[in-house]
């Protein structure tokens, strides 16, 4: 799976209210297979900075230091967060994104490869690992990855894609209702 990702260049998600690409090129996907976490499985990696373009909706809430917003939907031009709504704590959320110059744009994409872990949980060592979906992460991005975007923030934001929504690297479809197509 990682060197699939690895050798696209450019990510497109599709789902609920969401139609979001980006650029990976020239970044390097990691793999969490349980050295650092347990449990783990998820790939990731550092967007480049100034990629992402469209919007996406979240299906499960965000999670900051034990509080929630739920609902949210961010939309993106030229790799920053231009629109930021949430269903409940957009207080919280519009916190977040004026934490610091780097806190609207993406610090990571991964992609959740754990099929054990099945449901929300509300932490986000379990969560984002969830086998079918997808993260986001805004703020700080991975060096090891080359990521070069700086934040006193990393808030992953997880996308469930298992009852509707798609993955494409290169207009390849890769994931579709969750499911690997590799």
């Amino acid at each position: 799976i990682k060197d699939i990702f690895q050798a696209a260049k450019h990510v497109r998600i599709v789902g609920r209210d969401t139609d979001l690409t980006f650029s990976t090129q020239g970044r390097i996907y990691e793999v969490a297979d349980g050295h650092l976490n347990m449990p783990d499985g998820e790939i990731f990696t550092a967007p480049v900075d100034d990629s992402a373009e469209g919007y996406i909706y979240f299906e499960f809430p965000g999670v900051y230091v034990g509080r929630q917003v739920k609902g949210i939907q961010l939309e993106f031009s030229k790799g920053q967060v231009v629109r930021a709504t949430a269903e409940s704590n957009q207080e919280l959320l519009d916190e977040l994104l004026n934490m610091d110059e780097g806190a609207k744009r993406l610090g990571e994409f991964g992609v959740g490869t754990n099929f054990g872990i099945d449901r929300f949980c509300y932490d986000i060592l379990y969560d984002e690992k969830i086998g079918g979906t997808i993260h986001l992460a805004l703020g700080r991005a991975y060096a090891e990855c080359g990521g070069v975007n700086q934040s006193a923030l990393h808030w992953d934001i997880i996308k469930d894609l298992r009852r509707e929504g798609a993955v494409y690297l290169d207009g390849a479809k890769v994931i579709d209702k969750g499911m690997f197509l590799i």
